[in-house]
């Protein structure tokens, strides 16, 4: 079992003239650490406490922790699709993974912050189009990762030429992240398109990995070749006392076969949390 962590509220102390350094100490230390990954959110808005709290945009801050970092791979949780297009999307990810090394994952999902789009004036369908343009957009970043520069002609996107040069370092290609647990969509297009997916540390979770099984034996796919996921509260607490708990939970969830868990960090910006992490739960999960 891996870890990775999810830096995804930025309200830390001395604000904003300060974020920049805090968090590259931070993406540092967690790389250090041994986290197998690093994710933001892909809002501009805050969702954690009101959408007045300071939040960053994903790839501009993905390139960023890049810099910051040596090992960890870099995604969000997830992309929503219809914040850029797709032939874009190709695009930064595959700059993220040239310029760090080879250490992108595109995190995508059918998008759901409907106020903040409104708000920003972004692009907001329904929800069965969303849906049918996350079909389109997989299926354009795999083309893109790939160099295949035939026209795309789509329903709702058409491209002329798929040019991506360079080609990203990843082989075969930046690893695809389907966020949510949808069973009707989502899960059939992890099954026919992610090598990896994410889904919430909610009761029902067994559930949908039976669903995600039954997806791929629909579209021919081993089950065991996706990555399995689970986004999960990865606080230790102030002074370690939830690291029982989060170990006990770590373990249950690699019995079901998850092999990282996401989640976010209370207080972040205190790095001793992070050396909590590196020295107490990540000995007692890696075996698991």
């Amino acid at each position: 079992m891996k870890l990775g962590l999810h830096i995804a509220d930025f309200t830390w102390p001395d604000g904003a003239p300060r974020l920049g350094p805090v968090l590259a100490d931070v993406a540092t230390a967690a790389d250090e650490a041994g986290f197998d990954r690093i994710s933001v959110m892909d809002h501009l808005w805050q969702i954690f406490g009101t959408p007045e709290h300071e939040m960053l945009e994903a790839y501009t801050a993905l390139g960023f922790l890049a810099a910051h970092t040596r090992r960890a791979k870099l995604l969000t949780l997830v992309t929503g699709v219809v914040y850029r297009d797709p032939g874009l999307l190709a695009k930064a990810v595959t700059t993220l993974d040239v310029l760090s090394g080879g250490r992108a994952m595109l995190g995508i999902g059918a998008a759901w912050n409907e106020e903040e789009s409104r708000g920003l004036g972004l692009f907001f369908p329904p929800t069965a189009e969303r849906f049918e343009r996350l079909e389109e957009a997989l299926q354009i970043c795999l083309r893109m990762f790939h160099g295949d520069e035939a026209p795309y002609d789509g329903k709702h996107y058409q491209l002329g030429r798929l040019l991506n040069s360079p080609l990203p370092l990843s082989k075969p290609h930046p690893p695809i992240l389907i966020g949510g647990g949808g069973e009707k969509k989502t899960l059939r297009f992890v099954a026919r398109y992610a090598d990896s997916c994410n889904l919430f540390a909610v009761p029902e979770v067994e559930h949908k990995l039976d669903v995600l099984r039954q997806h791929c034996a629909t579209e021919g796919r081993d089950y065991d070749a996706i990555e399995k996921t689970v986004t999960l509260n990865l606080d230790p607490g102030e002074k370690g006392e939830r690291v029982g708990e989060l170990i006990d939970d770590l373990t249950r969830y690699a019995g079901l076969g998850f092999t990282v868990g996401h989640g976010m960090v209370a207080g972040v910006s205190d790095l001793r949390k992070i050396e909590t992490l590196r020295t107490e739960v990540m000995p007692a999960i890696e075996a698991l």
